[in-house]
């Protein structure tokens, strides 16, 4: 397992200080994994180069251990090579004083951004070059992802499943130490030691100051804290705390993260925008309600659709609408684009003419939070008071739980939920209210389909008949 961190700000062997690792000495640290190494391949005023070498002990990892799995496999592993928790912990212990942001000989370089790149050239990434630059990006990282070969000599056997990564840009080190302890077995999807409740107080002093407002805070709590449901609950209650959003208003719910990564590869609420983004797209949408918006992933991606003119997110809840202002950073926009996008506070049970005469009107994940006696109350408001052209519902498929092994029997998705319905269901309820409202409705499905259960998530579009 290797990293190395290089920054080019003269005098750049000042890495050593925020190190706290003299440039001209290799340094070794015993770790329960094994050893760690600490060396410069490259030391002068122009440019300094850190690396950390991990050398692991596949023995000593299983000593004592009774696994009933194959034993073979405890041994002959890619454990030694490829960049992953152990990496991450190597990195904690051996950097711990820099990773706290400590620097007692110059605490001026502790608190100042330097330009610096990073490299992982064996990084195991469940998700590939993409979901590297969805963790990576939003965090000012320039990022360049390359599938690793199997073997350079024979190119036609494909591409490894690892990549080597290189990061650039410029940030405090302790951020970037943080940031890797933290997504290196996030996008590993693994951890080679055992998970205790520990591990949320761990996350969260790591996550300060960036995880809250991370795009896929959720996605990367449970993977971090391996699907364990009462720990990520707690982890993104407190984070929901320091963003000052409530938990169940965040965009993916409890539910989505610990079971949807596990059923197909990236986040459920990724694909449920990306197939709305279709749908307004296919209707030639220009003018957008997002009824129920919480707190802006969907206006977000409004925002980049360029053919989209006119954007309101509306929400009962004033907080939600608070954080969808601070996700959008709508006090930073630019007056073109601030003009596109307004946020509205309203009840989606009661008529409103403010949101009438829009070409369509998207409830994602929004009608199983009604209760089901307000329902009506929701149609109205919705296919008559609003009338869009086109109004698209997405709710969960009640009949897919039981693909969510962390999902009980008996148990909805969201401890927020009414209801979740039945495939049948849904489509009898859309069709009633289709019919009534002068509307004709189709279905399709969101996330990869089981034969048996369906897709997790279900979708209708409703298209006005009289155009």
């Amino acid at each position: 397992m290797f990293l190395t961190l290089t920054t080019d700000q003269p005098p750049a062997t000042d890495l050593g200080f925020l190190l706290h690792k003299h440039p001209q000495r290799a340094q070794s640290f015993t770790l329960a994994s094994g050893t760690a190494h600490v060396f410069y391949p490259r030391a002068d005023a122009d440019e300094c180069t850190a690396a950390l070498l991990l050398e692991v002990d596949p023995v000593g990892l299983v000593r004592g251990r009774r696994d009933s799995a194959f034993a073979l496999g405890q041994y002959v592993n890619d454990r030694p090579y490829a960049a992953g928790s152990l990496l991450a912990v190597a990195l904690g212990a051996v950097f711990r004083t820099a990773l706290k942001g400590r620097c007692d000989a110059r605490p001026d370089l502790a608190a100042r951004p330097i330009p610096l790149r990073v490299r992982i050239p064996a990084l195991p990434c469940h998700g590939g070059p993409d979901l590297v630059a969805r963790l990576f990006g939003p965090l000012g990282w320039r990022v360049a992802a390359t599938p690793v070969p199997l073997d350079p000599v024979f190119p036609e056997w494909g591409a490894a499943p690892y990549l080597d990564v290189r990061l650039s840009g410029r940030a405090l080190l302790s951020d970037a130490l943080k940031q890797l302890y933290v997504l290196l077995p996030v996008l590993d999807n693994a951890k080679h030691y055992w998970v205790a409740e520990d591990e949320v107080a761990k996350l969260l002093r790591a996550g300060e100051g960036w995880l809250a407002g991370h795009p896929e805070r959720e996605l990367i709590t449970a993977r971090y804290l391996v699907h364990r449901r009462p720990y990520v609950a707690s982890a993104l209650a407190r984070l929901a705390e320091a963003d000052e959003v409530a938990a169940d208003e965040l965009d993916n719910s409890l539910a989505d993260a610990v079971a949807t990564d596990q059923a197909q590869p990236g986040a459920l609420a990724l694909a449920r925008r990306q197939r709305v983004l279709a749908v307004l797209r296919e209707a030639g949408a220009r003018r957008v309600l997002d009824l129920g918006c919480g707190s802006g992933a969907l206006l977000a991606d409004l925002l980049a659709e360029p053919a989209v003119t006119e954007i309101v997110g509306v929400d009962v809840a004033a907080r939600a609408l608070a954080a969808a202002e601070r996700r959008l950073r709508l006090d930073r926009m630019s007056e073109r684009q601030r003009a596109r996008i307004s946020l509205r506070q309203s009840a989606l049970t009661y008529l409103d003419p403010a949101l009438a005469g829009y070409d369509a009107a998207v409830l994602m994940e929004v009608v199983e939070h009604v209760d089901p006696g307000r329902l009506p109350a929701l149609e109205r408001a919705v296919f008559h008071g609003a009338r869009p052209g086109t109004v698209v519902v997405t709710t969960p498929n009640a009949e897919y739980n039981v693909r969510f092994p962390a999902l009980g029997p008996n148990r909805l998705r969201h401890p927020d939920h009414r209801f979740e319905w039945t495939r049948e269901q849904f489509r009898a309820w859309a069709g009633a209210v289709a019919e009534r409202r002068g509307y004709r409705v189709r279905h399709l499905p969101v996330g990869q389909p089981d034969p048996e259960v369906g897709a997790p998530t279900q979708l209708a579009v409703f298209t006005r008949k009289d155009g």
